[in-house]
C-alpha cells in the first residue's frame, strides 16, 4: 500500500535487509523483551552485528549520521549481558546529555539488561566523588554550586572589572571552557594566544577573573561541576586504593558520542580504565561541532595509535534518510578538509527513494521566510504532521522573521533551546526603551542629531549594546548584539515599507508582531537553531539562511574553524529524513542590493553552481525562485568585504569585495581556462594581458561564476566597453564551454 501524499514509506518488514532497523529510530512503545541472547541480535544489520559481538578488547565504533549507532551499542550491551559475558553492575556507558543517558537505560532495560549504569561523565563522577570523599579527604563533600555566574560576577568586582550581563555569561563560559581543557588561570593568556581563541574580553582580564573566582570557591568551600571532574581526578590519581575500588566496581566502559570527550573527561577515563584496554567508543568525527566548549575528534581519530589491536566497525548504512538527502550530506563532506574529514565515512541508503532535495533562491529574508512558511503549510495540508518538520538557522536572532512569517500563515510553531524573539531579555529591554523614546517625542536628547526612523532606532539601541560593528567572537555577548540588530534591520525595512513613519508606529508595529508570535502553542513545526538540533530528526527539515557571512559565519576565520561550520551545516542535512530543503536570499531586505552570495558549501551541490548560466535547468533539485523582483542597484554605500564584512578601502580588494587574508571560493580551474583565453586573446589583437583583464578581475571572475551579463558587468574591473567586447566568451567559458569569436576589431582600445 502506497503512503499518504507527503510522507516518507515506513518499510513493514522486519529483517535489515528489507530496511527493518528503521526501528532503531522508530521503535514501539512496548516492545517484547527478546527470550535469548541470540534474539537480542535479530534485526541488526551485518556491522552492527559485530559490534554487538566484539565484547573483547578495545572496540571502535565509528557510526554516521542515522546509522542505528545507539541500537548497536545497547544491543551489544545487552548481548554481552543476556550471554553470560558481562555482570550488569560491572558495565558503565557514559555519554553527555541526561536525556542520552535516560534513552540508553530504557532501551536496555527493553532488552532485558536492566542494571546496567548509563549516565553522564559528570553524574558518574559526582556518585564516585560523593561516595570516596569522607575516605580521601574528610567531612562532607563540598556543597555543589548550581550555578556559577553570581561567584564570576563577585570575582570580577573584586578585580574591580565592570562586566555586563552578557560579558559575565561570556567569561563564565571562558572558565568552565579553561578548566574542561585543564587550563589554570596564569596560563589562560598564553592558551588563548597558542590556539587563536576568540577572547570575550582582554584574555589578563579573564586570568584574573578566573584565579580570584578559584579563590572565593575555596574561601566558600563550595565546588563547581567542572570541579566534579577535576576532584575526580585528583582522588582517583592520589590514592590507588580508590582507583582500585573504582575498577573492581567497573570493569567494561562504553563511551557514547565520542568526538565530543574534553581533555579532562579523557584523563577521567583512563582513570577509570587503568591498564586494562575493555572499551568500546562510539563516535563521529564530522559531526564534531562543539569545539568552543572543548570538545575535540583527538581521543576518536586517535583511537587506532594508543590501541594499534583495536577492533574497529564503520557503521554506514543510513537508515534515516533517503538516498537524495544522503548524497547531497556526502557531497557535502566529500569537499571537506583537514584531519577529521579524511575519516568522513560515506554514508549508504537504506530507505527508498525520495524527492529531491530543493534548492531555494530568493530576493530578501522575508521573502525566504514567506516562501519557506508556504512550503511548510503545503506539507502540512499534504499529511506532513506539524511535528515533524523543522526549520534550523545558524544562530538565533534569524528565528524573529520565521516566527512572524508562520504565525501569519497560521503555522503553529515551537522554539528549541531558544527563547521567543520577542521574550528575550534584550530584546525586551529594547521594547522599553524605544517606547519611552516614542512618548518623549522630540523631548528625548538621544534623537537630537538623529534623523529618519532607522537612525533614532540606532540612537536608542545604542545605549543598550548596539554597534555599528559586531562584537568579536561568538557567545553571549554576540547573540545580545544579533538580537538588537535584527530591531535595527526591522526598523529599515519598516521604513522603508511605510516611508514617514514615526517611532511610535514601529513600537505599534512590534507589539503586533509580539502578539502575532506569542500565541499559545499547541505541538508545531520547530525552529531551532543548527547546534541545538544535534541528535533530533524530523521527516522534513529546511536549512535556511545560507548565505556567506552566515554559513559559514563571519568569525569563522581559521581552516579548522571553517571546517567545523562546514560539518555543522553536515549535521543539518543529516537531520532530514525524507524532505530537505536549502535556501538563501540575495538581499537582506525588499529593495535591498542583491549582492549576496549563496554559502560557499553548496558550491558543486545546488544546480548550476559550477556553471550559473544552467540556473533553473531541470534536474538534481531544480531551483525554487522565491516572490519579489530584484531591486535595481541604488546609490553605493562603503564597499565591504562580503566574508566578514571589514570596510574595504584597497583597491584590489574592493575589485575583489573581501580582504586578501579571507578566505576565497574561486573556481581554480575556471580561473585557469580564463588566464589561457586572455593570453591567446591578448596576443591577437597585440596588447599586453592585462590590457584585456588584469588578475584581480579574473579572480573575481571565478569567485562569482557570472552566468549573464548583467551579473558579469556587476564585476569590478568589466565595465560596459569590456561586456561589449570580451562578454560573450568570458559566459562561454564561465558556463563551461568553448568560446567562439573572432579576432573582432584587433585596433579598438580595450
Amino acid at each position: 500500500m502506497r503512503p499518504p501524499c507527503g510522507q516518507p514509506p515506513r518499510p513493514p518488514l522486519p529483517t535489515w535487509q528489507h530496511g527493518g532497523v528503521t526501528a532503531a529510530t522508530h521503535s514501539s512503545l512496548f516492545p517484547q523483551v527478546p527470550e535469548s541472547a541470540d534474539a537480542v541480535l535479530d534485526g541488526l544489520d551485518p556491522e552492527q552485528r559485530e559490534v554487538a559481538m566484539a565484547l573483547h578488547g578495545p572496540v571502535c565504533v565509528l557510526a554516521g549520521a542515522g546509522t542505528g549507532k545507539t541500537r548497536a551499542i545497547t544491543h551489544r550491551i545487552a548481548y554481552g549481558v543476556r550471554a553470560g559475558i558481562l555482570q550488569p553492575t560491572s558495565v558503565l556507558a557514559v555519554t553527555f546529555t541526561n536525556r542520552a543517558a535516560g534513552e540508553m537505560r530504557g532501551r536496555l532495560r527493553q532488552l532485558g539488561a536492566g542494571g546496567v549504569q548509563a549516565r553522564t561523565f559528570h553524574s558518574a563522577a559526582l556518585r564516585q566523588l560523593q561516595y570516596f570523599w569522607p575516605k580521601a579527604v574528610g567531612g562532607d563533600l563540598p556543597r555543589l554550586l548550581e550555578r556559577k555566574v553570581q561567584l564570576v560576577a563577585e570575582a570580577a568586582a573584586r578585580c574591580r572589572i565592570r562586566l555586563d550581563r552578557n560579558e559575565l555569561r561570556d567569561v563564565t563560559s571562558e572558565i568552565e571552557w579553561s578548566k574542561v581543557t585543564q587550563t589554570v588561570p596564569a596560563d589562560y593568556p598564553a592558551v588563548v594566544a597558542k590556539t587563536q581563541r576568540d577572547a570575550p574580553r582582554d584574555p589578563a582580564e579573564i586570568s584574573q577573573i578566573y584565579a580570584m573566582y578559584e579563590q572565593l570557591k575555596r574561601d566558600r568551600s563550595v565546588i563547581d561541576f567542572e570541579d566534579v571532574l577535576l576532584l575526580t581526578v585528583a582522588i582517583l590519581q592520589d590514592r590507588h586504593d580508590i582507583a582500585d575500588h573504582v575498577r573492581r566496581q567497573y570493569q567494561h566502559f562504553v563511551v557514547d558520542e565520542y568526538q565530543d570527550v574534553s581533555p579532562l573527561q579523557q584523563r577521567l577515563l583512563d582513570l577509570w580504565l587503568g591498564d586494562r584496554d575493555t572499551l568500546c567508543v562510539v563516535g563521529d568525527a564530522s559531526q564534531t561541532i562543539y569545539s568552543f566548549t572543548g570538545a575535540t575528534p583527538d581521543h576518536l581519530l586517535n583511537f587506532r595509535t594508543r590501541h594499534p589491536n583495536a577492533t574497529v566497525v564503520k557503521l554506514v548504512r543510513d537508515y534515516r534518510s533517503t538516498p537524495q538527502v544522503v548524497h547531497l550530506a556526502n557531497g557535502l563532506l566529500g569537499q571537506a578538509r583537514g584531519r577529521a574529514a579524511e575519516h568522513r565515512l560515506e554514508l549508504v541508503s537504506q530507505r527508498e527513494p525520495g524527492p529531491d532535495p530543493v534548492h531555494a533562491e530568493y530576493a530578501d529574508e522575508p521573502a525566504e521566510a514567506e516562501g519557506t512558511a508556504r512550503r511548510i503549510r503545503d506539507l502540512i495540508a499534504a499529511g506532513v504532521p506539524a511535528g515533524e518538520i523543522a526549520v534550523l538557522y545558524r544562530v538565533n536572532s534569524q528565528s524573529e522573521v520565521y516566527e512572524q512569517a508562520l504565525a501569519d500563515a497560521g503555522v503553529p510553531y515551537q522554539l528549541r533551546g531558544a527563547e521567543r524573539f520577542f521574550e528575550r531579555a534584550e530584546v525586551r529591554e529594547a521594547g522599553i526603551a524605544l517606547r519611552g523614546a516614542a512618548r518623549a517625542g522630540g523631548n528625548d536628547s538621544l534623537l537630537d542629531d538623529a534623523e529618519g526612523l532607522p537612525a533614532e532606532v540606532r540612537a536608542v539601541l545604542s545605549t543598550k549594546g548596539w554597534t555599528t560593528e559586531p562584537p568579536a567572537g561568538s557567545g553571549a555577548v554576540r547573540d545580545r548584539w544579533e538580537s538588537l540588530a535584527a530591531l535595527v534591520r526591522l526598523a529599515e525595512d519598516f521604513e522603508q515599507a511605510k516611508p514617514g513613519a514615526t517611532l511610535s508606529d514601529l513600537v505599534a508595529e512590534l507589539d503586533e508582531r509580539a502578539a502575532a508570535q506569542h500565541a499559545p502553542t499547541v505541538q508545531g513545526v520547530t525552529l531551532a537553531s543548527l547546534h541545538s538540533a544535534k541528535g533530533l530528526e524530523w521527516d522534513a527539515v529546511f536549512l535556511v539562511g545560507l548565505n556567506e557571512g552566515m554559513m559559514p559565519i563571519t568569525y569563522a576565520k581559521t581552516d579548522e574553524q571553517i571546517e567545523e561550520e562546514r560539518r555543522l551545516l553536515y549535521v543539518g542535512v543529516t537531520r532530514a529524513r525524507f524532505h530537505l530543503s536549502l535556501s538563501w536570499s540575495l538581499s537582506r531586505s525588499p529593495g535591498g542590493r542583491a549582492g549576496r552570495r549563496p554559502s560557499r558549501f553548496l558550491n558543486g551541490l545546488r544546480p548550476g553552481s559550477a556553471a550559473l548560466g544552467m540556473r533553473g535547468a531541470a534536474g538534481g533539485g531544480g531551483i525554487e525562485r522565491g516572490p519579489g523582483p530584484v531591486a535595481k542597484r541604488g546609490r553605493r554605500g562603503p564597499a565591504r568585504c562580503r566574508v566578514c564584512g571589514k570596510t574595504l578601502t584597497d583597491a584590489g580588494e574592493m575589485k575583489l569585495m573581501r580582504c586578501d587574508d579571507c578566505p576565497s571560493d574561486m573556481d581554480e580551474a575556471l580561473y585557469e581556462r580564463l588566464r589561457d583565453w586572455r593570453a591567446v586573446r591578448a596576443k591577437e589583437i597585440g596588447q599586453p594581458a592585462y590590457c584585456v583583464f588584469t588578475d584581480k578581475t579574473l579572480i573575481a571572475i571565478a569567485e562569482a561564476v557570472p552566468g549573464s551579463a548583467g551579473e558579469l558587468a556587476g564585476i569590478s574591473g568589466v565595465g560596459a566597453r569590456k561586456l561589449d567586447r570580451f562578454g560573450t566568451a568570458v559566459l562561454a567559458i564561465c558556463a563551461g564551454e568553448t568560446p567562439e569569436e573572432g579576432l573582432g576589431d584587433a585596433v579598438d582600445e580595450v
